[in-house]
């Protein structure tokens, strides 16, 4: 565990490095967006001292790091309101978005992908097989507007936008949740493949044990460590999602927060929600490698 807490410091450096590059590399002005093309260019060489704008880039990382160490993300150049404060009162709306979403996923694909692998070669395999196709192969930003033409304006069942209710978030997490049940169908379909001819399933069935229970039990349970990997994989990619998502169903997340920042040249926003974003991936692929020894314990003791 030690030394995979480790090895999450240079991928953390790495992520920091590169964001705080590429968002200079941005075309635009950051204080050119707050006082107007037309400001006179002694008001904006003060505004770019105060904020610090005038230093050469080297020195910006050193400060920017130095406060990422004491746990200060900043202020926003546009509001000057405190980082923390914005990230605070969003990941809790991107955290619910994306737990609904992997609840949505679960919930479809793996009992998708446990019918198409008992019935494979049959027809329940082959539907289940072009509707995860056909899902996986619709992109977020048409998946959304279709949900919303579907269930808000033909249908009028769920809103269409915004955070009003608790109904509010079940579009945006169905289109989160419909692709990555797609992967997971057909995940959960070849790891079950391989696993229902082993050994220890067929001694299981001559033992006289309930079908479902070997299915579940014992088939399945050493069917998850890949499902496992996929989820979480995934979960940083709902992350990655819920950036045009969120935008689209104009949900209070991080990732909206974060396009708001891109498109009003807000550096230290724009560095900390990626930051942010990074650090879950990490995080959420370190609890899965510690997942594993839960799921198979000879993985405890493996050099």
């Amino acid at each position: 565990m030690i030394k995979r807490l480790l090895a999450v410091v240079p991928v953390v450096f790495g992520v920091v490095l590169l964001t705080f590059l590429l968002v200079h590399l941005v075309p635009g002005d950051p204080v050119e967006v707050m006082l107007g093309e037309s400001s006179p260019m002694a008001d904006r060489a003060k505004l770019r001292a105060e904020l610090g704008l005038d230093q050469p880039l080297p020195v910006q990382f050193g400060q920017y790091l130095k406060a990422l160490a004491q746990g200060d993300f900043g202020r926003s150049i546009h509001t000057r309101k405190p980082i923390a404060q914005s990230l605070k009162e969003r990941i809790p709306a991107t955290a619910s978005l994306a737990l609904v979403s992997l609840l949505i996923a679960v919930m479809i694909g793996l009992p998708l992908g446990i019918v198409a692998a008992l019935r494979a070669g049959r027809w329940p395999d082959s539907l289940a097989t072009i509707l995860s196709l056909s899902l996986s192969a619709m992109p977020h930003f048409w998946l959304g507007p279709l949900l919303m033409l579907m269930f808000g304006l033909w249908l009028g069942l769920l809103p269409v936008s915004g955070m009003g209710n608790s109904l509010s978030i079940l579009l945006p997490a169905m289109t989160l949740g419909l692709g990555l049940a797609a992967i997971l169908t057909r995940m959960t379909r070849a790891s079950l493949l391989e696993v229902l001819h082993e050994d220890f399933v067929r001694t299981a069935r001559a033992k006289g044990i309930e079908e479902q229970q070997v299915i579940l039990r014992h088939a399945l349970r050493a069917a998850l460590l890949p499902i496992v990997t996929v989820l979480g994989l995934q979960l940083g990619g709902l992350l990655a999602g819920a950036v045009i998502t969120e935008t689209v169903f104009s949900w209070e997340g991080v990732g909206r927060l974060l396009v708001e920042s891109i498109e009003k040249r807000d550096y230290p926003v724009t560095q900390a929600c990626v930051l942010v974003i990074a650090l879950t991936y990490v995080m959420v692929n370190l609890m899965t490698d510690l997942l594993y020894s839960r799921l198979d314990p000879r993985i405890r003791f493996a050099k």
